[in-house]
């Protein structure tokens, strides 16, 4: 992982520079956490092959791959510039930057640029498909910026993070035009609790010295491990009733839990395999689905 980050760096735009700046702050490691759900959506929505890269299928993919990661990030950094200078992982030599008031205007227009952005799909989309869309964008706001900023509040910020299924739920909503089964919705919800709560275990000490609470400094490193595991074990169950090859690809993530425990990995380390994980099980959902659609 860390000599494919430096590979990365050598050929990406310096983050010196104005669109190297943003490039880095949407966090590229992730891009596919708010891409990948499009992909699915589109994949166990479609009816024929053809329907994989028709027009809006293609565009939100386009928007959720860069200008929604710079929205969700960019307002994340914005609220989050006092308690950065105190996370290990926005340091000079980290794999983040770290927002400064040098790009302080840049950061807050280009977050407003990629929520009008959004605008463009209210003609192309089904109501339907723009509620989830306005979930996605104001649950992306909230949970960063006052007055609720919910990531300051314990299991308030793990369940507001349900937002990173619902760019699968806009793209399976405008390809099928209804919404996706309400099981695999809420499976996908309560999976995506699980993901954020696991990527805040790195920031425990960091978010307690800035006085932050959230669902890891509330439970410490160890039992927000078991909430994890909890959330994960309890989507794959969820995933299960739905299909039971989708809760067999579920169950990879309490099993990953169980692995770090038993192997007593540094969670600090088994945090940057994670954008690996999400991408080898994606791609076995989106497999999965367009077998079903061209031969189930």
């Amino acid at each position: 992982m860390a000599d494919i980050a430096d590979q990365l760096r050598r050929l990406a735009p310096s983050e010196q520079s104005a669109v190297g700046y943003l490039f880095w702050l949407s966090r590229p490691r992730f891009w596919l956490y708010l891409a990948g759900p499009v992909i699915v959506g589109v994949v166990y929505a479609a009816d024929t092959p053809e329907e994989f890269v028709q027009p809006i299928a293609v565009a939100l993919f386009a928007y959720f791959l860069v200008p929604a990661n710079v929205f969700l990030y960019g307002i994340n950094d914005i609220f989050d510039a006092d308690i950065d200078r105190l996370n290990p992982k926005k340091a000079a030599e980290g794999r983040e930057v770290r927002y400064g008031d040098r790009r302080g205007w840049h950061v807050v227009g280009a977050v407003g640029i990629a929520a009008a952005l959004a605008g463009v799909f209210l003609p192309a989309l089904s109501r339907d498909a723009l509620l989830a869309l306005a979930g996605f964008l104001l649950l992306g706001a909230a949970y960063s910026a006052p007055p609720l900023r919910l990531k300051t509040t314990p299991f308030l910020d793990s369940a507001s993070n349900g937002l990173y299924v619902l760019p699968g739920v806009v793209a399976y909503a405008a390809v099928a035009g209804a919404y996706p089964p309400l099981l695999a919705v809420a499976g996908g919800w309560i999976w995506a609790m699980g993901m954020h709560t696991f990527s805040a275990i790195p920031d425990i000490e960091p978010d307690r010295r800035a006085g932050i609470r959230t669902t890891a400094t509330a439970l410490g490193a160890s039992r927000t491990l078991v909430y994890c595991a909890g959330c994960w074990l309890l989507a794959a169950v969820l995933m299960g009733l739905v299909h039971p090859a989708l809760g067999a690809v579920f169950l990879v993530y309490p099993a990953f839990v169980a692995v770090i425990v038993a192997v007593d990995i540094d969670i600090d380390r088994a945090y940057w395999w994670f954008p690996v994980l999400n991408t080898l099980a994606g791609t076995v959902l989106t497999l999965m689905g367009i077998w079903e659609v061209r031969y189930g």
